[in-house]
């Protein structure tokens, strides 16, 4: 099959069915695994080049509703009759579901079940260790800075928090993606600060920024030293590399009871590139 995916989420899921080598074509920001480094680019996620897509005559595109604004891909999608389908999960359940159903219409299903196995079993694993920790740590995830984005209860990082043994404080707000404020941040009283600006490379990210805050030289996570910059890839992106982030995350805050993070992916066994 000719394969082209317009968002890096299903670029990396379709990378763990090794679906990769059928990739014709992707988005800008796609940037794993490191085989389609050099396949053409149709644009950033947000404002593909239709054109350019439709001319390279795809047998299936993926496309993506995990970013607002993507709906005008997916509505040009369907003007050019161009076949597709539309991933959105919000969830590891959801991403597992997404494995099979790609994995069902590309002939790789048993591929697919053998993934999503191994993901069930590392959720099992870390769930079992996660219920055993009594004093769990308030954990902020900032997505951007300002406008103040954060997510919600709906999204993968309050279940990462958990199987992590962490807490989210934004959990009790029934959206995947809130938007607050500095201030209501400092009232909520995470223990850790987590930032993972979206689209922003980990070296980009300033924490001196977020230090000169009005009040926060005194808040306590920036006072203790556990304000954490983190890899936005492993964090942002609905696919299964949350598990390595997951594992990085986990070991980070409970070391003397997650094991230690080496840096490989616990479904391919491979260092992350």
């Amino acid at each position: 099959m000719k394969i082209i995916s317009i968002c890096p989420s299903n670029t990396e899921l379709l990378g763990y069915l090794g679906l990769d080598q059928q990739l014709i074509a992707i988005d800008d920001y796609s940037d794993w695994p490191e085989s389609v480094q050099s396949l053409p680019r149709l644009g950033p996620d947000l404002n593909i080049d239709m054109d350019k897509l439709a001319a390279f005559e795809p047998d299936l595109v993926l496309a993506s509703l995990s970013v607002p604004g993507m709906e005008k891909n997916i509505e040009r999608l369907k003007e050019r009759n161009i076949p597709h389908i539309v991933l959105n999960p919000n969830s590891i359940k959801e991403i597992c579901a997404d494995l099979l159903k790609v994995g069902e219409l590309t002939g790789l299903i048993d591929h697919a079940k053998k993934v999503v196995q191994r993901i069930e079993t590392l959720i099992e694993e870390y769930r079992a260790i996660s219920k055993e920790i009594v004093d769990k740590p308030r954990l902020y995830w900032e997505w951007w800075p300002k406008p103040v984005f954060t997510p919600g209860k709906t999204n993968w990082l309050t279940e990462i928090s958990d199987l992590a043994g962490g807490f989210n404080v934004f959990s009790d707000i029934e959206k995947a993606s809130v938007q607050t404020d500095w201030d209501d941040v400092i009232q909520r009283k995470p223990d850790h600060i987590c930032l993972v600006w979206v689209g922003v490379e980990q070296d980009k990210v300033k924490p001196e920024i977020v230090k000169k805050r009005p009040g926060w030289n005194e808040f306590a996570p920036i006072v203790n030293g556990n304000l954490h910059v983190l890899d936005e890839p492993l964090f942002c992106r609905p696919s299964p590399r949350l598990l390595v982030g997951l594992q990085k995350i986990a070991a980070l805050l409970h070391p003397d009871k997650y094991p230690l993070f080496e840096g490989k992916d616990p479904l391919l066994d491979s260092k992350v590139q």
